[in-house]
Order: structure tokens, then C-alpha cells, then sequence
């Protein structure tokens, strides 16, 4: 096959270009496979993938090449992909990032890994992650990413010494770097849009049980949410469309919601589009490089037609307090099938079977899986479940009802991601309850179960931050995919940021 691109100018692609350059054989996906094998293992100190199988990976891209010349190519044929640790796939292993999956290998693709196979996407790998999805910086992994020999952090390629936020750390990092056009991500609490404001790039959870949870290693089941992390708009549009759909024979969460082309208006006019502001997103602890960025970016939106109404979320402060008592609840309870019984890890020497529990979940769970367990057995625990679990599903419900409130002034509402930008490698290590804070802005979406997306906004001038990226949220009522993905569009064919890359990668 002839090559018109330059192998140098492949990671430079999006993931809409890249599969016109396969379609019009401009490439071939062997060599696309091939060039992104050989940046990931280049950039290996980043400790974004945790497994790769060059032999898997080749044999994909040959497919597509064949799929290709026979023309039955589907939509995204060839294009590379990298998926969470926290998909079942046959060919990979599939850890959640934990000692207790040490190893494990899956019977079966999770559901979203075979839609975007059946779509003609080829898999590099598997992506570092929180263990169980449970973290917002990415420093939770048990699992030695490849090229090293020892657990560590995932790095952010726009400082290596910051963290690329979490959970699907290595997913943003991987986009970011140009290790992988695209990746899929999980959002529980906010784990796409998070470590994509953080790493500079567009990543979008659509409403629950729009994408099917089936094969995904469950955290919490009512807020756990598959997504696409990518370099624009276009490029989610295009995975969203591939990765939705309903899939009620093996996911009981699944909404029965027709399959959708979120591409289809993307170029739509957004004059007159009402976005809301919620004063509480604003208040007393956010950077100011975050406030300045989030509002040159509205002042944009103004300019492209958009109007900005005020609008409240009074219920925002409570997010936190609901969300670490209703998601550890169910960690509490999906984690118990890890007891060292039918796979995982298993403890060694132990007297009986219940010292076997014991050994085995104390040695497989770190720290931060270990917390969430003991909070969630307390909050379920009797005499304890009406004071804490069922007020909290009380609360829920209202901040969903502010939503809906806000939704009859407003199309979208839009803000900061996070209060601040990433932060310094180890710098919230001991103190949980800061990293918990930095969710303050993506719970409440997650809680009422609304599709949310990050768009790159600009970066940060200060001294101490100076160059880190900074997303906004959009959030959008119930089904609402294709509006948020219009709106980040535009915004992005009349800005750069989302095209920044960081240096040297």
C-alpha cells in the first residue's frame, strides 16, 4: 500500500481524520496499530497502559485492512482505541487496578469493547486506572503499568509531576500524550470529565443507561456510566454514537433507547441556545485561573449567539456528603464477590473460611477500596440505614428536581469541572476528604443521572499552575447528547484549545 501521510504526522489525527485517511487507503491500519504501539512503549514513564498485546493488536488492524479492500468497512475502521481497565476483555487482562484481578482474564468483552470492535475500531491496549474507579487522581492503582516494575502513578504529559485526575487517568493521559486517538472511560462521579479537564482534552458521559454497563467491573451500579475520552467534540460524537444503544437481554440498567447519530447536528446553529449559569458553581474556592477561563469561554459563547441565563443549584454543597454515602453503599455490596472463592486473588495461609475472607480482602483491596467498603457496611448496617443511606436517596431525588428546575430556564448549564487545576503528585495523598472536594462540580450531575461532557477552555497563567490545562462542564437534561456535543463543537471550531498539545508529545 502506498502511504501519502507521514508516520510522524499518524498521532497527530483525530479520530474522524484518521478513519478518512484509512477509508481512502491514504494508510493502512497495521501501520496506524504499529505507530501507536511504538509511542506507547516510548512513553511508557507516563504509566498510562497497564497491558498491551502487539500480536492481538496487528491481527485486529489486518482484519481491518481486509474489511477495508472487500468494502464492508464499518464507520471506524482501523482507527487504534484504548480501553479502562475496568472492561472485561478476552485478549487483555483485566485488573480494575487492583491485586485482587491481578492477572485475570476474562471469558468475554464487555459490551461497549465489542460495539466499538463491531464499529472497526483496533485495540492497543488496556489503560491505568483508580482501583475499582475509586479516586480522583489516579493514584490508587495496584497494577504495575507496562515498562515498569512496580505500581505507580499515572503521569499528566502536561507536567509529569502533577496528577492526571481520576479515575480514568490513564485513559485522559493516554488522548493527551497522542499514545491513542481515542479511549473509553467510566464516570461514576465525575472519572471522564475530571482527568479530561485536567489533561486538555473532550471527554462526554452520556445519560445512565444510555451505554450498557454489561462487562464493565462494577463500583457503584445506579451512577456507574461508560463513556468515550477523545481529542474534540466531532471525534466523541462519532464513539458515543457507536458505544450507545440498548442492550436489556444482559444489562438491567439499559435504558430502551433507540440507537443515535450524535454527529448529525453537530454543525447546527446554536444563536439563541439559553445556557444557565449556576451562581453555586462560582462561589468561595474557586482558582481564579479556573473562574477567568470558564468565563472567557461564555463570553465566546455569547459572541456565537448563545445566551446566558443565572440560574441555582441550591442543593450543589450536599453532592459530596449524598455521593460518599450512597456510592460506597453500593461498593460495599458489589465488592463482596471478591472473597478469593471462585478468581481473584486468594490469600495464601489462612485457618477456616472465614479467615480466608478476611486475609484475602485485607491483602487484594488498598487502602482507598478498604475505606469505601468499611463507609458503605456502616451507612447499610442496621440502625443506621434510615439516619444515612435513605436520607441520602432523599436528597438525591431533590438535587435531580433542581435540575429539572433549572432545565425550564435553560437548554444546558455550563461551569467549572473542578475548582482548581491538577494538583501536585502525592500533594492530597493523606487527606481523602480534599480529594473528595474536588467533585464538588461533576457529583450533582451524576447523581441525577444527566449526560455531562469537559471541553478544553484554556490553560492556567499562574505562577504556581502556569500552563495546566482547564476544562468546562456542560451539562444537559435527559437525552440530551447531541445538544452538549453541538455546543462543544462550535465553541471548538472557534477556538484552538482543544488542538493544544503538551510539549514533547
Amino acid at each position: 500500500m502506498t502511504t501519502s501521510l507521514s508516520q510522524t504526522a499518524l498521532h497527530d489525527l483525530g479520530v474522524q481524520q484518521l478513519a478518512t485517511a484509512l477509508a481512502s487507503k491514504q494508510v493502512s491500519a497495521v501501520e496506524a496499530a504499529q505507530h501507536f504501539l511504538a509511542r506507547s512503549q516510548a512513553h511508557a514513564d507516563l504509566g498510562a497502559y497497564v497491558d498491551v498485546n502487539a500480536e492481538v493488536t496487528l491481527a485486529q488492524a489486518a482484519a481491518a485492512d481486509a474489511r477495508i479492500a472487500q468494502g464492508s468497512a464499518g464507520p471506524l475502521e482501523g482507527v487504534p482505541i484504548a480501553h479502562k481497565d475496568i472492561f472485561v476483555t478476552k485478549d487483555f487482562a483485566t485488573t480494575a487496578g487492583s491485586r485482587m484481578l491481578k492477572g485475570y482474564r476474562s471469558p468475554f468483552d464487555a459490551t461497549v469493547v465489542t460495539r466499538l470492535a463491531q464499529a472497526g475500531m483496533v485495540t492497543l491496549g488496556k489503560l491505568n486506572c483508580d482501583e475499582f474507579a475509586m479516586g480522583s487522581s489516579n493514584e490508587n492503582s495496584a497494577v504495575a503499568p507496562v515498562g515498569q516494575d512496580a505500581p505507580a502513578p499515572v503521569r499528566n504529559p502536561w507536567n509529569t509531576e502533577r496528577i492526571p485526575g481520576g479515575s480514568s487517568g490513564g485513559s485522559a493521559v493516554a488522548v493527551a500524550a497522542r499514545l491513542t486517538p481515542a479511549a473509553t472511560g467510566t464516570d461514576t462521579g465525575g472519572s471522564i470529565r475530571q482527568p479530561a479537564s485536567f489533561c486538555g482534552i473532550t471527554g462526554i458521559k452520556p445519560t445512565y443507561g444510555r451505554a450498557s454497563r454489561y462487562g464493565m467491573v462494577a463500583f457503584a451500579s445506579s451512577l456507574d456510566q461508560a463513556g468515550p475520552m477523545a481529542r474534540s467534540a466531532e471525534d466523541c460524537a462519532a464513539l458515543l454514537s457507536a458505544i450507545c444503544g440498548p442492550d436489556p437481554d444482559r444489562d438491567s440498567t439499559s435504558l430502551d433507547v433507540p440507537t443515535e447519530d450524535f454527529s448529525r447536528t453537530l454543525n447546527d446553529s446554536i444563536e439563541g441556545l439559553r445556557i444557565g449559569i449556576p451562581k453555586e458553581f462560582f462561589g468561595a474556592g474557586l482558582s481564579d485561573d479556573v473562574r477567568n477561563a470558564v468565563n472567557a469561554a461564555l463570553a465566546q459563547y455569547e459572541k456565537l449567539g448563545a445566551k446566558l441565563v443565572p440560574i441555582s443549584l441550591p442543593r450543589t454543597e450536599l453532592s459530596i456528603p449524598v455521593y460518599y454515602i450512597i456510592a460506597p453503599a453500593e461498593a460495599s455490596s458489589n465488592l463482596s464477590r471478591f472473597d478469593g472463592v471462585k478468581f481473584g486473588h486468594r490469600a495464601k495461609q489462612y485457618t477456616d473460611l472465614a479467615d480466608m475472607y478476611k486475609k484475602t480482602r485485607s491483602e487484594g483491596f488498598g487502602e482507598e477500596v478498604l475505606r469505601r467498603i468499611m463507609i458503605g457496611t456502616y451507612v447499610l448496617s442496621h440502625g443506621y440505614y434510615d439516619a444515612y443511606y435513605l436520607q441520602a436517596q432523599k436528597i438525591r431525588r431533590m438535587i435531580a428536581d433542581d435540575f429539572q428546575n433549572a432545565f425550564k430556564e435553560c437548554d444546558l448549564i455550563a461551569g467549572p469541572v473542578a475548582p482548581t487545576v491538577a494538583w501536585k503528585l502525592g500533594e492530597k495523598s493523606d487527606d481523602p476528604v480534599a480529594n473528595y472536594l474536588a467533585d464538588i462540580f461533576t457529583l450533582p450531575g451524576s447523581l441525577a443521572g444527566l449526560p455531562g461532557m469537559s471541553v478544553p477552555v484554556g490553560f492556567s497563567t499562574t505562577k504556581q499552575d502556569k500552563g495546566m490545562p482547564i476544562g468546562m462542564q456542560l451539562i444537559g437534561n435527559y437525552f440530551k447528547e447531541a445538544r452538549l456535543l453541538n455546543a462543544a463543537h462550535r465553541f471548538q471550531q472557534a477556538t484552538d484549545f482543544h488542538v493544544a498539545r503538551p510539549a514533547g508529545f
